[in-house]
């Protein structure tokens, strides 16, 4: 049965800003999505309040509206737009189904003759009301926990005594484990219970038997019209029940399993999908079995929409899941659609592996001083990295590769754990550094059982450590000199970077980098081609790994690499790498506009990131993907092989930008800015010289390496001052203090933690006015994209502040000043591209806080307010195919647009929720107003000294 033709106009949902528990992954799917429909000819309506993503760029539907995501928004475009004939509201995470639901109930999608696609209504309804849910699954013979539903306090508390310790509470329609905890003692019992009663809408929770120490599994499905179902993954996760997926290792395929088990945990998914309703679309279902050699399967939820991990599990397949998903909703079924990536078998297919995913999520923890680090129920991650490799070792070493927190791969870095006492506290409380520490507890001699009997991590992964650790020492009795061949070849294939083998044998990574060179190990790029090679894939989507040389009867001998090199004109665009506070999904924006800017200039384009959840990532989003992690080794080989014209760098946030140095340092060409710019922004002193050159002010500031150094300062500058390390992101680190001893023990605890990093003091001007300006320039002319104001004062970090585009009460003499700055310091730093550049305003006289010659958060939010793809414009400009003067530029906005920070403070009770110039926000929205007289405004303005925190 071909695609339904009733369905002409569709309404997709967004997922809205960025929180923890729900990221960019469904900014993937519904991308997808609307990709997927219109190659059908539907007209596409979107409603997303978030600015920072692709899903909401004009391209990608044929009406978007950057509105808040409620039923009043909803109205209002139903009645704009009559003809639309159904909603699609699963590819917008739990906020798209709430929204559905709440709709649905007040009679909105009945009003106006719109039917409901890709689930239905009581499918939400059964699989969030844990109690229905329950009665389902006992029903159709499916082992659940033993549990209970409360909505009161004294119901809880009667299911508790009936239980026992330890007990796990679940608040019903919540969204990333939001209420969700494991109760050890009856003392706590009572407050999580009020709080789980409290955060539910519905004020219900669900009460279970905790099953401790049970391995965790999920299952990725697809189900047609027809009844026809697939399983597209299986993900396992390395750590125990007990910590929410979302904050889980995990690995694709299922390594721990038996093969009778996976086919009794295939068979209960499928029957549990067709039993919760008759939709066609996307599943998520989520398992713990027993640890024993009984492998007991029990239910723990299914979700009827495309979940966290159907990004993880497109990309860890190459089968664009939300893709397909969204044509079964319009009435394809499986066997007519193509699979996309061999375009010569049907979706119908079943991928199949042949390497190995480990999915490591990233933490923020230090942003929230004070925090609970204590994984749990409650997701806590902001972002993940994914890494392939040939084996479990390597896909583990090149995701901890990726992860950008100072760490060269498990061990061999010296920064590991050597006290018993901590490494046995950290194994025992589990926080986003336990994947370390495991490498670190083998190291120390503890016995892998004592490690299992405190984890409860399969024994299966602590022995593939342990062969880690053994390689390790292996390798460390010889010199580079005496290194044989085939150890290194070993130790590249599981995974060791070049850095991690020079630490082990005392010598520099560029010796171990010359030694691999000469000895012919290198680096083979594999395709991910959802088959395992059984049938050609078109599609260029690459990891890479290394093999032993395969030798012809004719006595030939090669090494099978699938990645060919043409004779195009390439350019590499260099990823952002994993979601963070301070560098989100902006920046995937951007490479994504900046991939597509280079392939109308002719380039063949090539991309290199690590991060599942992005657009960046599709496979087919570049000429070619390379799945590496962003790490100097992995991104040399790639040029070596690939020989591009050169690298964009300035797109990819700090991330890319830091590898500026290494890649000018050996000769490889950077597109657009060059690194001596770059780095003269950075160096604060250079940076100021070249203001006093142009007679720009700026605030006093000095240098210090010392807190000595810093304490004499103090006294120049005179308090308040801003202290704030050189090479940061998101104002990590950044604070304002007003005395000596202040002072003293923050810039002590800076060194301690960034050691060897100068150390910027400014003074600061309090009460200012902070405004920034994004431009592009071509070295000779220069444009200014916006200049917007915040609506906060100066200290706390742009990213947390309001910002008004165009600003919204500068008098003309300091517009005129900002204009006049911004085009300075561009054409001083030979800008060729983007800038962003951030002011502080006090006394009418514009003094400059920094200048970033890059990509910014806050260039997809202009783009977006203004109608105009800059980000387009600037890549063209870094590739010199055009000037400043060749671009018709014509914003548009009526009013005012305001860029609204999104926090997560309630995945961190206790934490200090004052604002300050570190940054805290996890996403933004995009918020339009007529008037300076609009309530919202108003509200914004009278609230804007409250958080400030010095």
């Amino acid at each position: 049965m071909p695609k339904r033709k009733d369905l002409k106009s569709i309404l997709i949902i967004g997922s809205g800003p960025i929180i923890i528990g729900q990221a960019c992954e469904f900014d993937y799917s519904g991308s997808q999505a609307l990709r997927s429909l219109r190659e059908d000819g539907i007209e596409t309506v979107l409603i997303n309040s978030n600015p920072a993503t692709i899903m909401t760029d004009p391209s990608m539907a044929d009406h978007v509206y950057l509105k808040p995501l409620t039923t009043k928004s909803i109205v209002e475009i139903l009645k704009k737009h009559p003809n639309i004939d159904a909603v699609l509201p699963t590819m917008g995470g739990q906020t798209a189904l709430n929204l559905c639901i709440e709709a649905d109930e007040k009679g909105i999608w009945k009003d106006f003759g719109v039917e409901i696609i890709g689930v239905d209504i009581d499918a939400i309804n059964i699989t969030e009301d844990r109690e229905k849910f329950r009665e389902l699954m006992l029903k159709i013979g499916i082992g659940m926990p033993p549990q209970a539903s409360a909505t009161s306090f004294l119901k809880g508390k009667e299911i508790a005594q009936e239980f026992g310790f330890p007990l796990v509470i679940r608040a019903s329609f919540t969204l990333g484990g939001a209420g969700a905890g494991i109760v050890y003692d009856p003392e706590d019992f009572d407050d999580m219970l009020s709080h789980g009663l409290e955060v539910s809408p519905i004020h219900e929770v669900m009460i279970d038997k905790a099953l401790m120490g049970w391995k965790e599994y999920e299952l990725e499905l697809l189900r047609d019209k027809n009844d026809n179902v697939v399983i597209i993954c299986t993900i396992e996760n390395m750590d125990p029940m007990g910590i929410h997926t979302g904050d889980s290792i995990t690995v694709a395929p299922a390594m721990t399993l038996s093969d009778r088990t996976f086919q009794r945990m295939r068979d209960m998914a499928i029957h549990m999908m067709r039993s919760i309703g008759d939709f066609a679309g996307g599943c998520n279902v989520q398992f713990a079995v027993s640890p024993d050699e009984k492998e007991d399967i029990i239910a723990i939820e299914i979700n009827p929409r495309v979940s966290r991990s159907s990004a993880l599990a497109s990309k860890a397949t190459g089968y664009p899941i939300a893709k397909i998903a969204a044509k079964l909703a319009i009435g394809y079924t499986l066997d007519e659609l193509d699979n996309q990536i061999t375009k010569s078998t049907s979706a119908l297919f079943e991928p199949t592996l042949d390497y190995v995913i480990v999915k490591i999520p990233r933490w923020n923890f230090d942003k929230f001083e004070g925090s609970d680090r204590t994984l749990g129920l409650q997701m806590k991650s902001v972002g993940e990295v994914m890494g392939i490799g040939r084996s479990f070792q390597e896909a583990l070493h090149k995701a901890t590769q990726s992860l950008e927190i100072k760490r060269n791969g498990l061990g061999a870095d010296g920064k590991g754990y050597k006290d018993y006492d901590t490494i046995i506290e950290k194994l025992r409380v589990p926080s986003w550094d336990r994947v370390f520490v495991i490498y670190d507890a083998i190291q120390l001699g503890i016995p892998l059982k004592r490690i299992h009997e405190i984890t409860k991590i399969d024994m299966w992964f602590l022995k593939q450590y342990e062969e880690l650790h053994f390689l390790e020492l292996e390798v460390s009795k010889y010199t580079i000199e005496s290194l044989p061949k085939d150890l290194l070849l070993e130790a590249k294939q599981k995974g060791f970077a070049d850095r991690q083998i020079a630490h082990m044998l005392d010598c520099y990574e560029s010796e171990v980098h010359s030694k691999r060179m000469d000895l012919g190990i290198n680096r083979v790029y594999k395709l991910v081609d959802t088959c395992a090679a059984e049938f050609k894939a078109v599609t260029p989507y690459y990891y890479s790994t290394f093999e032993e040389e395969i030798e012809t009867p004719d006595g030939k001998r090669y090494i099978a690499n699938d990645s060919e090199v043409t004779d195009k004109k390439k350019v590499v665009v260099l990823g952002s790498g994993p979601n963070r506070i301070g560098q989100g999904i902006e920046f995937d924006y951007c490479c994504v506009h900046g991939v597509l800017a280079a392939a109308e200039c002719g380039y063949e384009t090539i991309m290199i990131n690590c991060n599942p959840e992005t657009v960046s990532t599709d496979f087919d989003t570049a000429d070619k993907l390379y799945f590496e992690p962003v790490f100097w080794e992995h991104i040399y080989d790639i040029i070596l092989h690939e020989k591009p014209e050169g690298v964009i760098v300035q797109l990819g946030g700090q991330t890319a930008l830091k590898l500026a140095e290494k890649l000018d340092k050996y000769g490889i060409n950077i597109i657009g800015t060059s690194f001596k710019s770059l780095d003269l922004a950075e160096d604060r002193g250079s940076f100021s010289t070249l203001l006093k050159d142009n007679n720009i002010p700026y605030p006093r500031f000095g240098v210090a390496e010392t807190a000595d150094e810093a304490l004499d300062l103090a006294d120049q500058l005179n308090f308040p001052l801003l202290v704030r390390p050189s090479y940061v992101l998101g104002g990590q680190g950044m604070k304002i203090v007003i005395n000596k001893e202040e002072l003293e023990s923050h810039v002590v605890s800076l060194l301690k933690s960034i050691p060897n990093n100068k150390l910027l003091l400014d003074h600061y001007l309090d009460g200012a006015i902070e405004a920034e300006a994004d431009a592009i320039c071509d070295g000779e002319d220069v444009y200014i994209i916006g200049i917007m104001e915040h609506i906060e004062p100066c200290g706390i970090h742009s990213g947390d502040s309001n910002a008004t585009l165009p600003p919204f009460n500068l008098g003309e003499f300091v517009m005129q000043q900002i204009k006049d700055h911004t085009k300075k310091i561009a054409l001083a730093l030979n800008t060729v591209g983007l800038i962003n550049i951030q002011f502080a305003i006090k006394d009418d006289i514009v003094y400059i806080i920094e200048a970033n010659p890059r990509a910014s958060r806050t260039v997809p939010f202009i783009a977006k307010a203004y109608g105009e793809p800059y980000v387009n414009y600037a890549t063209k400009v870094m590739l010199g195919e055009k000037k400043v003067k060749d671009f018709v530029f014509n914003p548009h906005l009526e009013g005012y647009a305001i860029k609204q920070p999104v926090f997560s403070f309630n995945k961190f009770p206790n934490v200090n929720k004052n604002l300050g110039p570190e940054m805290k926000s996890t996403g933004e929205s995009i918020l339009f107003i007529d008037s300076l007289k609009d309530d919202e405004f108003y509200n914004l303005y009278s609230r804007r000294k409250m958080y400030l925190s010095k």
